[in-house]
């Protein structure tokens, strides 16, 4: 038998919370993100008292892969939870029921988006240069200054002071980025080069021969 003092218990029970609450992150960034880019779904439902059947019917449109009872009652409890938050919306149309984010649900989804975003390096650079431009009014000061501070955490190297260089595909990440902040296509463009004059610092910052 272990002698636990108050310290060391507070501490285990601290550790468990931590590792739980991950966990239950995870789980929810999944379903809103499977949720947001799936713009929500629709069950054939008797009456709305078939809810809580319809639940595992959602995780199964999703994907989600429970080998325990356990598991498939945390993806529950964590889908109602979403619902009681507002971030979820479900509603009935004769013997359907639809299922979608709420507003604050999209942006939180977004949020968890650009998170845990990262550009994939390629194996061999394909020479191509992606160049990121934007021009951003004053009065979206503060999205302008978060774009900077996202494109910097992603490993953009700053040609100018609002140019941006990647050598690696990143337009997927850049549509996210552009949806999150509500920028237009004319405030944010993607440009594709095959060289840059006096590359010589931009190919030192790749790592790139």
């Amino acid at each position: 038998m272990y002698n636990l003092n108050k310290k060391a218990i507070a501490l285990l029970l601290r550790q468990t919370f931590l590792v739980n609450n991950r966990r239950g992150k995870e789980t929810r960034k999944k379903i809103l993100n499977d949720l947001l880019m799936a713009g929500g779904f629709v069950i054939a439902c008797a009456s709305p008292n078939f809810a809580k059947r319809a639940v595992p019917l959602l995780l199964q449109h999703l994907k989600y892969k429970s080998n325990s009872r356990n598991n498939c009652r945390n993806l529950s409890n964590t889908f109602y939870y979403l619902k009681k938050q507002g971030l979820i919306n479900t509603s009935y149309s004769g013997k359907q029921l639809h299922i979608s984010l709420s507003k604050e649900g999209k942006k939180l989804a977004g949020k968890y988006q650009i998170d845990d975003m990262k550009i994939t390096k390629t194996k061999r650079w394909d020479k191509q240069w992606r160049i990121l431009i934007f021009d951003i009014p004053d009065k979206h000061k503060i999205k302008r200054e978060a774009l900077r501070g996202k494109l910097k955490e992603l490993n953009l190297y700053q040609l100018q002071k609002s140019v941006w260089v990647c050598p690696y595909n990143f337009e997927t990440e850049i549509e996210i980025l552009r949806r999150f902040f509500a920028f237009t296509k004319n405030e944010i463009k993607v440009i594709i080069a095959s060289s840059i004059q006096d590359d010589i610092e931009v190919k030192k910052f790749f790592k790139l021969s």
